[in-house]
Protein backbone atom coordinates (compact mmCIF):
# COMPACT_ATOMS: atom_id res chain seq x y z
CA UNK A 1 0.00 0.00 0.00
CA UNK A 2 2.68 2.29 0.46
CA UNK A 3 4.16 1.92 -3.11
CA UNK A 4 0.51 2.46 -4.04
CA UNK A 5 0.64 5.79 -2.51
CA UNK A 6 4.36 6.66 -3.66
CA UNK A 7 2.59 6.29 -7.45
CA UNK A 8 -0.62 8.26 -6.41
CA UNK A 9 1.62 11.22 -4.93
CA UNK A 10 3.93 10.84 -8.11
CA UNK A 11 1.19 11.01 -10.57
CA UNK A 12 2.80 7.66 -12.13
CA UNK A 13 0.83 4.54 -13.15
CA UNK A 14 1.45 0.85 -11.10
CA UNK A 15 4.34 -1.12 -12.38
CA UNK A 16 6.38 2.55 -12.25
CA UNK A 17 9.84 1.49 -10.64
CA UNK A 18 10.58 2.90 -7.23
CA UNK A 19 13.30 2.87 -4.67
CA UNK A 20 12.47 0.73 -1.65
CA UNK A 21 14.22 1.54 1.18
CA UNK A 22 14.23 -1.38 4.56
CA UNK A 23 14.80 0.62 7.48
CA UNK A 24 17.08 3.35 6.38
CA UNK A 25 17.45 5.49 2.82
CA UNK A 26 20.49 7.32 1.86
CA UNK A 27 21.86 9.92 0.14
CA UNK A 28 20.95 10.93 -3.52
CA UNK A 29 22.06 13.67 -5.75
CA UNK A 30 19.61 14.55 -8.20
CA UNK A 31 21.56 15.59 -11.63
CA UNK A 32 18.23 17.34 -13.31
CA UNK A 33 15.49 19.11 -12.12
CA UNK A 34 12.88 16.39 -10.51
CA UNK A 35 9.80 15.46 -8.83
CA UNK A 36 9.93 13.05 -6.72
CA UNK A 37 7.42 11.05 -4.26
CA UNK A 38 8.27 9.90 -0.33
CA UNK A 39 6.06 7.60 1.03
CA UNK A 40 5.67 4.57 3.53
CA UNK A 41 6.97 4.49 7.04
CA UNK A 42 7.82 8.21 7.70
CA UNK A 43 11.36 8.07 7.72
CA UNK A 44 13.16 11.78 8.37
CA UNK A 45 13.96 13.29 5.29
CA UNK A 46 16.13 16.64 4.31
CA UNK A 47 15.91 18.71 0.99
CA UNK A 48 19.60 20.56 0.68
CA UNK A 49 19.18 20.34 4.50
CA UNK A 50 15.47 21.78 5.02
CA UNK A 51 13.27 18.92 6.15
CA UNK A 52 10.53 17.90 4.10
CA UNK A 53 7.10 15.96 4.69
CA UNK A 54 6.42 12.68 4.66
CA UNK A 55 4.11 11.01 2.46
CA UNK A 56 3.96 13.88 -0.27
CA UNK A 57 5.61 14.73 -3.00
CA UNK A 58 8.08 17.16 -3.63
CA UNK A 59 10.09 19.11 -6.34
CA UNK A 60 14.25 19.60 -6.56
CA UNK A 61 16.65 21.35 -8.49
CA UNK A 62 19.02 20.22 -10.46
CA UNK A 63 22.26 19.38 -8.13
CA UNK A 64 20.36 19.13 -5.14
CA UNK A 65 20.86 16.59 -2.46
CA UNK A 66 18.35 14.37 -1.09
CA UNK A 67 19.11 12.73 2.27
CA UNK A 68 17.12 9.93 3.84
CA UNK A 69 17.26 8.79 7.43
CA UNK A 70 16.53 5.74 9.60
CA UNK A 71 12.90 4.91 9.93
CA UNK A 72 10.95 6.22 12.34
CA UNK A 73 8.48 3.43 12.78
CA UNK A 74 7.73 0.51 10.64
CA UNK A 75 9.80 -0.89 8.03
CA UNK A 76 9.68 0.46 4.48
CA UNK A 77 9.69 3.43 2.80
CA UNK A 78 9.58 4.52 -0.93
CA UNK A 79 11.18 6.77 -3.27
CA UNK A 80 9.74 7.73 -6.72
CA UNK A 81 11.81 9.69 -8.54
CA UNK A 82 10.33 11.94 -11.66
CA UNK A 83 8.57 9.32 -14.22
CA UNK A 84 10.43 6.17 -11.95
CA UNK A 85 13.80 4.39 -12.46
CA UNK A 86 14.25 4.06 -16.30
CA UNK A 87 16.74 1.08 -16.14
CA UNK A 88 16.90 -1.79 -18.91
CA UNK A 89 13.96 -4.36 -18.05
CA UNK A 90 14.70 -7.79 -16.88
CA UNK A 91 11.74 -10.07 -17.62
CA UNK A 92 9.16 -7.35 -17.80
CA UNK A 93 10.57 -5.93 -14.52
CA UNK A 94 13.23 -3.41 -13.19
CA UNK A 95 13.15 -5.02 -9.77
CA UNK A 96 15.93 -6.76 -7.47
CA UNK A 97 14.46 -10.20 -6.89
CA UNK A 98 17.38 -11.71 -4.64
CA UNK A 99 16.26 -15.82 -4.67
CA UNK A 100 15.84 -15.45 -8.53
CA UNK A 101 19.30 -13.66 -9.15
CA UNK A 102 17.26 -10.30 -11.20
CA UNK A 103 18.21 -7.38 -11.11
CA UNK A 104 20.74 -5.73 -8.38
CA UNK A 105 20.13 -3.90 -4.47
CA UNK A 106 21.79 -0.24 -4.76
CA UNK A 107 25.08 0.41 -4.17
CA UNK A 108 27.00 3.48 -3.42
CA UNK A 109 27.85 5.20 -6.36
CA UNK A 110 25.15 3.78 -8.76
CA UNK A 111 23.77 5.97 -11.35
CA UNK A 112 19.70 5.57 -12.10
CA UNK A 113 18.56 7.18 -15.04
CA UNK A 114 15.27 8.67 -14.51
CA UNK A 115 12.19 9.07 -16.19
CA UNK A 116 10.14 12.46 -16.88
CA UNK A 117 7.42 13.17 -14.39
CA UNK A 118 4.31 14.83 -15.22
CA UNK A 119 4.39 18.26 -14.38
CA UNK A 120 2.04 18.37 -11.01
CA UNK A 121 2.26 20.53 -8.57
CA UNK A 122 3.53 18.95 -5.05
CA UNK A 123 0.24 17.48 -3.09
CA UNK A 124 0.51 15.69 0.12
CA UNK A 125 -1.20 12.17 0.92
CA UNK A 126 -3.38 12.65 5.16
CA UNK A 127 -2.79 9.36 6.71
CA UNK A 128 -5.72 7.55 6.51
CA UNK A 129 -6.45 5.72 10.20
CA UNK A 130 -4.50 3.21 10.90
CA UNK A 131 -6.42 -0.23 11.36
CA UNK A 132 -6.31 -1.68 15.10
CA UNK A 133 -7.25 -5.09 16.85
CA UNK A 134 -6.54 -9.19 15.30
CA UNK A 135 -5.20 -9.39 12.30
CA UNK A 136 -7.90 -11.07 10.09
CA UNK A 137 -6.92 -14.70 8.40
CA UNK A 138 -9.13 -16.18 6.06
CA UNK A 139 -9.11 -20.25 6.55
CA UNK A 140 -7.55 -22.07 3.62
CA UNK A 141 -7.42 -25.61 2.12
CA UNK A 142 -5.22 -26.66 4.83
CA UNK A 143 -7.11 -24.75 7.77
CA UNK A 144 -9.21 -28.05 8.73
CA UNK A 145 -5.82 -29.91 9.10
CA UNK A 146 -5.41 -27.93 12.24
CA UNK A 147 -8.21 -29.09 15.32
CA UNK A 148 -10.66 -26.87 16.76
CA UNK A 149 -8.66 -26.52 19.67
CA UNK A 150 -5.42 -25.47 18.01
CA UNK A 151 -6.92 -23.36 16.11
CA UNK A 152 -9.13 -21.41 18.85
CA UNK A 153 -5.76 -21.12 20.59
CA UNK A 154 -3.80 -19.59 18.07
CA UNK A 155 -6.61 -17.20 17.54
CA UNK A 156 -6.25 -16.56 21.95
CA UNK A 157 -2.48 -16.26 21.69
CA UNK A 158 -0.94 -12.64 21.56
CA UNK A 159 2.45 -12.89 19.17
CA UNK A 160 5.65 -11.30 19.03
CA UNK A 161 7.06 -9.97 16.00
CA UNK A 162 10.24 -11.97 15.83
CA UNK A 163 13.60 -9.97 14.28
CA UNK A 164 13.35 -12.94 12.05
CA UNK A 165 12.39 -11.09 8.75
CA UNK A 166 12.77 -10.12 5.41
CA UNK A 167 10.67 -9.82 2.39
CA UNK A 168 9.87 -13.39 2.03
CA UNK A 169 8.32 -13.86 5.17
CA UNK A 170 7.92 -12.85 9.27
CA UNK A 171 8.36 -15.26 12.26
CA UNK A 172 5.73 -14.84 15.48
CA UNK A 173 7.06 -16.10 18.32
CA UNK A 174 4.84 -16.56 21.32
CA UNK A 175 5.95 -18.81 24.89
CA UNK A 176 3.16 -21.50 24.75
CA UNK A 177 2.96 -24.77 23.39
CA UNK A 178 3.37 -24.94 19.08
CA UNK A 179 0.72 -25.13 16.92
CA UNK A 180 1.19 -28.36 15.00
CA UNK A 181 -1.43 -30.04 12.58
CA UNK A 182 -2.05 -33.78 11.66
CA UNK A 183 0.63 -35.20 9.56
CA UNK A 184 2.43 -32.01 10.42
CA UNK A 185 5.71 -33.35 8.40
CA UNK A 186 4.12 -35.47 5.86
CA UNK A 187 2.74 -32.86 3.69
CA UNK A 188 3.08 -33.03 -0.26
CA UNK A 189 4.26 -29.66 -1.43
CA UNK A 190 1.16 -27.68 -2.41
CA UNK A 191 0.88 -24.12 -3.80
CA UNK A 192 1.70 -21.01 -1.79
CA UNK A 193 1.11 -17.06 -2.01
CA UNK A 194 1.61 -14.16 -0.21
CA UNK A 195 0.12 -13.71 3.56
CA UNK A 196 -0.27 -17.46 3.65
CA UNK A 197 0.65 -18.36 7.67
CA UNK A 198 2.81 -21.48 7.30
CA UNK A 199 3.84 -23.50 10.50
CA UNK A 200 6.61 -24.88 10.48
CA UNK A 201 8.17 -28.28 11.60
CA UNK A 202 8.36 -26.83 15.32
CA UNK A 203 4.96 -25.22 15.06
CA UNK A 204 5.86 -22.01 14.71
CA UNK A 205 4.05 -19.19 12.31
CA UNK A 206 5.70 -17.30 9.54
CA UNK A 207 3.59 -15.04 7.44
CA UNK A 208 4.45 -15.18 4.05
CA UNK A 209 5.43 -11.90 1.98
CA UNK A 210 5.57 -10.16 -1.37
CA UNK A 211 9.14 -12.70 -2.13
CA UNK A 212 7.87 -15.57 -1.19
CA UNK A 213 8.71 -19.02 -2.85
CA UNK A 214 5.73 -20.34 -5.06
CA UNK A 215 5.65 -23.89 -3.52
CA UNK A 216 5.81 -25.16 0.07
CA UNK A 217 5.29 -28.39 2.28
CA UNK A 218 4.06 -26.92 6.00
CA UNK A 219 0.80 -26.89 6.62
CA UNK A 220 -0.74 -22.88 6.15
CA UNK A 221 -3.61 -22.44 8.66
CA UNK A 222 -4.62 -19.77 6.97
CA UNK A 223 -4.50 -16.51 5.14
CA UNK A 224 -3.74 -12.81 6.16
CA UNK A 225 -6.27 -10.53 3.82
CA UNK A 226 -4.43 -8.35 2.05
CA UNK A 227 -5.86 -5.14 3.58
CA UNK A 228 -4.40 -6.04 6.74
CA UNK A 229 -1.02 -7.38 5.04
CA UNK A 230 1.05 -4.23 5.37
CA UNK A 231 0.57 -4.37 9.03
CA UNK A 232 2.34 -7.85 9.12
CA UNK A 233 5.00 -6.22 6.27
CA UNK A 234 5.49 -2.84 8.34
CA UNK A 235 5.65 -4.69 11.78
CA UNK A 236 8.93 -4.06 13.93
CA UNK A 237 10.82 -6.60 16.16
CA UNK A 238 8.92 -6.98 19.68
CA UNK A 239 5.41 -5.82 18.18
CA UNK A 240 2.73 -7.76 19.56
CA UNK A 241 -0.04 -8.82 17.30
CA UNK A 242 -3.44 -11.40 17.48
CA UNK A 243 -4.69 -13.58 14.73
CA UNK A 244 -8.55 -13.90 13.83
CA UNK A 245 -10.41 -15.70 11.78
CA UNK A 246 -13.44 -14.66 9.29
CA UNK A 247 -15.59 -16.25 6.73
CA UNK A 248 -14.65 -16.36 3.32
CA UNK A 249 -17.95 -14.13 3.01
CA UNK A 250 -16.22 -11.11 5.25
CA UNK A 251 -13.08 -11.14 3.52
CA UNK A 252 -14.69 -10.67 0.23
CA UNK A 253 -16.56 -8.32 2.05
CA UNK A 254 -12.96 -6.34 2.72
CA UNK A 255 -11.22 -7.16 -0.58
CA UNK A 256 -10.44 -4.22 -2.55
CA UNK A 257 -9.23 -3.88 -6.29
CA UNK A 258 -6.32 -2.11 -7.07
CA UNK A 259 -8.48 0.91 -8.99
CA UNK A 260 -10.65 1.10 -5.80
CA UNK A 261 -7.45 1.88 -3.89
CA UNK A 262 -6.01 4.15 -6.22
CA UNK A 263 -9.28 6.13 -6.83
CA UNK A 264 -9.68 6.12 -2.60
CA UNK A 265 -5.99 7.54 -2.33
CA UNK A 266 -6.17 9.98 -5.11
CA UNK A 267 -9.36 11.46 -2.87
CA UNK A 268 -7.62 12.34 -0.33
CA UNK A 269 -4.77 14.39 -2.34
CA UNK A 270 -4.43 17.56 -1.01
CA UNK A 271 -2.01 20.56 -2.52
CA UNK A 272 1.68 20.72 -0.29
CA UNK A 273 1.91 23.77 1.61
CA UNK A 274 5.33 24.83 1.36
CA UNK A 275 7.62 28.18 3.59
CA UNK A 276 8.23 30.22 0.98
CA UNK A 277 12.09 30.42 3.59
CA UNK A 278 12.18 26.93 2.33
CA UNK A 279 11.42 26.38 -1.26
CA UNK A 280 14.78 26.37 -3.11
CA UNK A 281 13.38 26.75 -6.42
CA UNK A 282 10.56 29.72 -5.78
CA UNK A 283 11.99 31.79 -8.35
CA UNK A 284 11.11 29.63 -10.93
CA UNK A 285 7.32 29.86 -9.82
CA UNK A 286 7.54 33.31 -11.63
CA UNK A 287 4.55 34.15 -9.07
CA UNK A 288 5.35 38.01 -10.61
CA UNK A 289 4.51 38.35 -14.10
CA UNK A 290 4.51 42.04 -14.76
CA UNK A 291 4.78 45.27 -12.49
CA UNK A 292 1.60 45.57 -10.49
CA UNK A 293 -0.15 48.72 -11.11
CA UNK A 294 -1.71 51.27 -8.45
CA UNK A 295 -4.96 53.46 -9.63
CA UNK A 296 -5.63 56.61 -7.08
CA UNK A 297 -8.85 54.68 -5.56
Amino acid sequence: YAYLDACVLAGAPLGTAAIEMAGFGGRFRLDTPTRFALAGTPMRAMLDGAPLVWNAAHVASAGAILEIGAAASGVYGYLLPGGGIATETVLGGRGYHRIAGLGQPLAAGDRLPVASSPDIPPMRLPEAARAAGPVRVMPGPQTALFSKEIRARFEATSFTRSSRANRQGVRFDQDGAPFAAGAQLQQVSDFISEGDIQMTGDGTPFVLLADCQTMGGYPRIGTVLPADLPRIAQALPGDEMRFHFVTLEEAEAAWQSEDALLKERRKRLEPLTRDPRQIGDLLSYELIGKPIGLDGG
